[in-house]
């Protein structure tokens, strides 16, 4: 079987029903079954089907077989296998998720392809991000309702660290004041059992004379 017949007959029938970002490579150092692998996306189940469709018709009339079609009820990710090249017709969203470029796609092959169709590919799902697609929404809620709580426990903590340092500034700042002086009352009541004693003494001469 010529390779390069058959994998120009199902770019062909790609390209008849304008399928998007079609790539080809060369697998045969990875895979002893098949030689190429052809990825295309669809924008719709009704479109990807009709890709199937014309991979097929375009592929048997170049005179060679198609051994069987899978996924067409799904319309999802259908794969039309070829034999010595199998078709991967994905819409955009389970290309990216799959990132099949990832797997078969070390060896590109060049051909000329309408270079109208071909959009920028989706960077490929990391595995913290499909975490995070399974990850209920109500955990979602609770988190961001933290982080808005957050930043408000913060700001009154920084209200009250400003209101303590400034109280402590102004009393830092105010005026020492000075003890009152004590009064010595109790320093007055001897003088005044002396004068007593003095006058005594003056009322016994009085009365002898």
């Amino acid at each position: 079987m010529d390779i390069r017949k058959l994998q120009r007959a199902i770019v062909d029938g790609l390209e008849d029903v304008k399928a998007q970002n079609i790539a080809v490579f060369n697998t045969e150092h990875l895979s002893p079954l098949f030689e190429r692998v052809i990825i295309a996306s669809g924008t719709s189940n009704r479109q990807t089907k009709a890709l199937a469709a014309s991979v097929r018709d375009a592929v048997k009339g170049s005179g060679l077989p198609v051994l069987r079609t899978e996924g067409e009820d799904n319309g999802e990710w259908i794969i039309v296998d070829c034999g010595a090249a199998v078709a991967h017709i994905m819409q955009p969203a389970i290309r990216q998720y799959y990132h099949l470029e990832e797997l078969w796609g070390s060896k590109p092959v060049k051909m000329k392809i309408d270079s109208e169709r071909q959009h920028p590919l989706p960077k490929a799902a990391s595995e913290k991000t499909r975490r995070e697609r399974t990850v209920p929404k109500r955990a979602a809620a609770k988190k961001s309702a933290a982080k808005k709580a957050a930043p408000v426990k913060k700001a009154v903590s920084r209200t009250v660290g400003t209101k303590g340092s400034a109280a402590k500034k102004d009393a830092a700042k105010a005026p020492v004041r000075k003890a009152a002086p004590v009064k010595r009352s109790a320093a007055k009541k001897p003088a005044a059992k002396k004068s007593a004693a003095k006058k005594a003494p003056a009322r016994r001469s009085a009365s002898r004379a």
